[in-house]
């Protein structure tokens, strides 16, 4: 490998390590802003949306140890962790949506959640596009794996904006705990694909 070479590499970790950050710190910020939202409206999918957010900053954290050559058997404690807190947030969410839909419980608007949820979506379509290029030019799968999860994660925000503006706009109460189910599939598919590595 040639100094040009390693250079080159060298920037691709790092711009790697940033969009890593750029992820890790929104999805702090959106925890605190879900947070409030969530009780403001008394929003399930807003409640779920909040705690996938601290699961994600787990994946950002077990990238950013890859990237900083970490044991492998860490590695793979850290990713089962995360697989447990999807199962965790999967049945959490099932409980809470099926409560709420039997029981008719109308969830408030929240601006602050439509608001937050629509950035959402379009900052983790941008970091995926930026972490798809990076993990390719750097031949890493981690990161091109990492980068798929973050699309996911704007998927997810827009189907929970989705269920929020359904609610505020035409009433439809149910849209939020539905929204809540997309989040218990996710959910229990990414935790079961953890604890199969």
């Amino acid at each position: 490998m040639t100094q040009d070479d390693k250079a080159k590499r060298e920037r691709l970790l790092a711009r790697a390590r940033l969009l890593e950050l750029a992820t890790l710190g929104w999805n702090a910020f959106g925890v605190v802003v879900l947070a409030l939202a969530a009780i403001e409206a008394r929003s399930v999918a807003l409640a779920g949306f909040g705690l996938d957010s601290l699961i994600e900053i787990g994946a950002s954290a077990v990238v950013l140890w890859e990237l900083a050559d970490v044991a492998q058997d860490r590695q793979q404690r850290a990713i089962r962790l995360i697989g447990g807190s999807f199962v965790a947030l999967a049945t959490y969410l099932a409980v809470q949506s099926t409560v709420v839909l039997v029981v008719g419980y109308h969830p408030h608007h929240s601006a602050l959640g439509i608001v937050w949820i629509a950035s959402t979506v379009a900052v983790m379509f941008g970091l995926a596009a930026g972490k798809a290029r990076v993990g390719a030019a750097l031949d890493s799968p981690v990161i091109l794996t990492e980068g798929r999860v973050t699309t996911i994660d704007g998927l997810l925000a827009l189907a929970v904006l989705a269920g929020l503006v359904l609610n505020a706009s035409f009433g439809w109460w149910w849209a939020d705990p539905g929204a809540a189910y997309i989040l218990v599939y996710y959910g229990g598919r990414e935790g079961q694909k953890s604890f199969a590595h």
